[in-house]
């Protein structure tokens, strides 16, 4: 299920935007201000950010700058009542995919992120590569290399590998992980394979001081793309 974060102060048109989008079988989180999205984006993560630029406490740019720079596989659309071209331009230049002026058509904006998000897929499916001249992983063809000799990775690991490469520097906890992981059965792990799958993954990519996964004590784990230890 693709995650969607509603972030509009307009409470009518807020409450408007989640009930069409969960109708349409996205999971939705709204919210009204600058500081309640920057929170609820440091414990959960989005497919895509529907972001109105004139909020309470600040403006979406704001939110933007985050998502481009922590966050770049997320997805932004602006929702906004400014037309002037420089506001346009400077969402483009935040790396924004569409610009939406208001008033507009909920079911046009549905299709709208219905084609985006089918877009993004098919985008990051033709992407799906990390290669740091040390590891290679091509996520599409499941393939890896480790210091240019093949390495056998279980699907299970690929997908978890995947998962932490798409959030860079940023601390998934267990229970993301748990949340987003399954098995070739399309099973959720448990807390042992996970455990497990993490120490293993960690033995066949890691060593000579080389870390990609930081344990953060308390927290989870962190992808570091292979810094020194």
């Amino acid at each position: 299920m693709k995650q969607i974060l509603i972030v509009e102060d307009d409470a009518l048109l807020n409450k408007m935007l989640v009930y069409n989008l969960k109708s349409a079988s996205y999971g939705i989180a709204s919210v009204e201000t600058v500081k309640e999205a920057q929170e609820v984006m440091k414990s959960r993560w989005f497919d895509m950010v529907l972001l109105d630029i004139n909020l309470p406490d600040g403006n979406g740019y704001e939110i933007a700058k985050t998502i481009r720079e922590k966050y770049s596989d997320t997805i932004v659309i602006f929702l906004t009542a400014n037309d002037r071209e420089s506001d346009e331009i400077r969402g483009y230049e935040l790396g924004a995919v569409d610009y939406i002026t208001k008033p507009f058509s909920i079911h046009s904006l549905q299709r709208k992120v219905e084609n985006v998000l089918r877009m993004m897929k098919h985008h990051a499916t033709m992407q799906d590569v990390f290669d740091d001249g040390r590891l290679f992983l091509n996520f599409t063809e499941q393939t890896a290399m480790l210091n240019g000799n093949p390495l056998t990775l279980s699907t299970l690991e690929f997908r978890m590998l995947n998962l932490f490469c798409k959030n860079r520097n940023r601390v998934l906890t267990r229970k993301q992980l748990l949340e987003k992981i399954w098995d070739c059965t399309e099973n959720y792990v448990d807390e042992h394979t996970l455990t497990t799958t993490l120490s293993r993954i960690r033995g066949k990519i890691e060593g000579n001081g080389t870390v990609y996964i930081k344990t953060v004590y308390g927290m989870g784990y962190k992808w570091t793309g292979g810094e020194p230890s």
